[in-house]
């Protein structure tokens, strides 16, 4: 079991779904609101490893969307300056575990680093559907939101 910090925007389904694999695979989850964080360059940098600048922008913000940013033409540090001025450009979730930070949910790299495979069989057939849904973006991308 794992302490898996991590890093949402608060009523995000797919956030929701990635949460609930985490616990039925037996980890602590502590979530954070992404966009209350007091975010600092460093500390953005560092979850984003050496990945493409690319790679750190949540395609669902819809400055991104309107073709406003076009994160292929954008330096690390417009980037990150960006992203602490407005979170919602920033991919979700940021995920901590230890001395480790991740972005994104790719689940082939979160099982390898710390296991999704459910602790209980009566946990294994939720795991399964919510594996074979896309856990990556945003949910509701298609049809706008849908608040009640």
């Amino acid at each position: 079991m794992a302490k898996v910090i991590f890093y949402e925007k608060t009523g995000c389904r797919n956030n929701t779904k990635q949460k609930t694999l985490l616990t039925a695979a037996g980890h602590q989850v502590e979530a954070h609101n992404i966009l209350e964080e007091k975010w600092t360059k460093e500390r953005l940098r560092w979850f984003f490893n050496n990945r493409p600048v690319a790679d750190w922008f949540n395609r669902s913000s819809p400055r991104i969307k309107s073709g406003e940013i076009n994160p292929e033409q954008i330096d690390a540090e417009t980037a990150l300056n960006l992203m602490l001025e407005e979170p919602l450009l920033i991919r979700r979730p940021l995920i901590q575990v230890g001395y480790r930070g991740e972005i994104g949910f790719d689940t082939q790299v979160i099982e390898n680093w710390i296991g999704l495979t459910p602790k209980d069989e009566a946990l294994q057939e939720v795991s399964q559907k919510l594996m074979s849904t896309d856990l990556q973006g945003c949910a509701h991308k298609n049809g706008g939101h849908h608040h009640h």
